[in-house]
């Protein structure tokens, strides 16, 4: 339980496995984003997550990570998640953090005046820059100012600089993202990941939710 805590991992996400990964949200139809049928995109990201853990799990802490691009609900969040649950059972340190929550916390700290935040702020931002796998979540969620993108900058520029590997989910392409966070940033993300198109038809957590509503009207048998 302490590992998920450090990890920042909440309990739903602790749930999330690959061997739970289901491809059947992924229709095997033409999608236009990604050139390709949504079933095959599906499985490119999920071979590149499960080639991403072997790879540390050998040893090579140094590997590219991996960015998921999609619309909201395809599953890029539950990937992440598998990734942090297998390194985590593998005893490999994980920090999981989901970006407007992360900078929000480090502009609650965000006084220079006072020794105690300042360097409170310096822990939470050298905990991202330094953590063996750090997987940034909704990346590009965020009413973004020329502070939070150097916040962002700041971390990314460094895990590229020290080859540290790093998983991010967004739910814009990266001409979009350029615009939230500019040009070098978005440069450096190109520099540290190989990037992954995931898309769905639907919302994957509507489905679900109306599958769980569905069982749970069912008759039961006497």
């Amino acid at each position: 339980m302490k590992k998920f805590m450090r990890a920042n991992l909440a309990g739903m996400l602790q749930k999330h496995t690959f061997d739970n990964y289901n491809f059947k949200y992924y229709p095997d139809i033409y999608c236009q984003e990604t050139n390709c049928t949504y079933h095959q995109a599906a499985q490119k990201a999920y071979n590149a997550a499960h080639n991403f853990c072997k790879e540390i799990e050998s040893g090579n802490m140094h590997t590219r990570g991996l960015m998921f691009c999609g619309s909201i609900g395809s599953g890029k969040t539950f990937l992440a998640a598998c990734i942090a649950n297998r390194l985590l059972s593998k005893g490999i340190e994980v920090l999981f953090a989901v970006v407007p929550d992360l900078l929000d916390t480090i502009k609650a700290t965000y006084d220079q005046s006072k020794n105690s935040d300042y360097e409170r702020e310096i822990n939470i931002l050298d905990s991202a820059r330094n953590v063996p796998l750090l997987i940034l979540d909704d990346l590009g969620v965020h009413n973004y100012t020329s502070w939070t993108r150097n916040k962002i900058y700041s971390i990314i520029n460094y895990r590229v600089n020290m080859e540290l590997p790093t998983i991010l989910t967004t739910n814009e392409d990266m001409e979009t993202l350029e615009n939230y966070l500019g040009e070098r940033t978005t440069s450096r993300i190109s520099q540290l990941c190989n990037i992954y198109m995931l898309y769905t038809p639907t919302d994957i957590r509507i489905i679900k939710n109306k599958e769980n509503r569905h069982k749970n009207s069912a008759p039961r048998l006497l």
